[in-house]
């Protein structure tokens, strides 16, 4: 293992141990937000560099990809609204942020095997419920992400490829840590159940 993917590992390794309570304080959330940004971006580029994928592997991708383009707009719909505040609308962008580096590894991933990424829909395809408040977005974005988690844990099961399966399973833990924190916010357990199912 080269010395830059230690280095990334032993990050990410780091930012997995930070305590429950060190996450919530969003005053210092966009500080790991940052750090996880320039993880997720480093992983993602070396996991895009792999080549040839079976035809099952990229229709899983592609649901991922469409899974990631709903998080990214439902993101931007929740910031527009007006209805979140600070920090949280902070840290509604910083998930946004992430959700769209997820889509640029998956997208540079399937090209690479000489697919074609799936597009965004446009937004009113969605049929998303109306909002009205901040506690509303955040339980749709919580719901999301369960969505989004459950999604990637199914496709660990289906996908042949390695590097595609680690990069999945990667995904996965960033939709659990957001889910927990929505959860976190909301007053609800964040870690309800010792298993993701």
């Amino acid at each position: 293992m080269d010395a830059d993917r230690r280095s990334i590992l032993l990050a990410a390794d780091h930012e997995m141990a930070l305590t429950r309570r060190e996450i919530v304080q969003f005053s210092g959330l966009a500080g790991v937000g940052a750090l996880l940004a320039t993880i997720g971006s480093q992983i993602g580029e070396a996991r895009a560099q792999t080549y040839g994928a079976s035809e099952g592997d990229l229709k899983i991708l592609n649901v991922a990809l469409g899974l990631e383009h709903e998080a990214i707009a439902a993101y931007q719909a929740g910031a527009e609204s007006k209805l979140l505040q600070k920090p949280i609308l902070d840290v509604a962008l910083l998930f946004q942020g992430q959700h769209k580096q997820h889509r640029d590894a998956l997208a540079a991933t399937i090209k690479r095997a000489g697919n074609m990424p799936v597009e965004p829909k446009p937004v009113a395809d969605y049929g998303w419920p109306k909002l009205t408040s901040q506690a509303d977005v955040l339980m749709f974005a919580a719901k999301l992400e369960a969505g989004a988690a459950s999604a990637y844990l199914g496709a660990l099961k289906s996908i042949e490829n390695k590097e595609y399966l680690t990069a999945a399973a990667s995904i996965m833990g960033n939709e659990t840590q957001h889910l927990a924190l929505l959860r976190q916010v909301l007053k609800e357990n964040p870690v309800p159940a010792a298993f993701i199912g």
